[in-house]
């Protein structure tokens, strides 16, 4: 294994953990336009029903598999842009 490869795994956790981030950051304004006067629903309030908690969990889970999808995408590229290497 490359210098370059080893350095690459701890880079994508971070990267990870940032989209993960960015994610949420971009669910809770996209709610909040949805919604103004109310905050997103948590699974465990029994106020909310059932179809929004799980329409808001569909959002979630489809913006953050995008923006870290995306985001892991641009550094495989970028690595192998720099070291010519496949970053697996």
């Amino acid at each position: 294994m490359s210098a370059a490869k080893a350095m690459y795994k701890p880079l994508a956790t971070v990267s990870s953990v940032m989209g993960g981030i960015i994610a949420g950051k971009i669910f809770t304004e996209i709610w909040q336009r949805m919604h103004p006067d109310d905050e997103e629903p948590d699974p465990k309030d029994l106020s909310r029903s059932t179809q929004e908690v799980f329409i808001a969990a569909a959002i979630q889970g489809l913006l953050i598999g995008v923006v870290r999808a995306a985001l892991a995408r641009g550094q495989a590229k970028g690595f192998h842009a720099l070291t010519n290497e496949n970053p697996e």
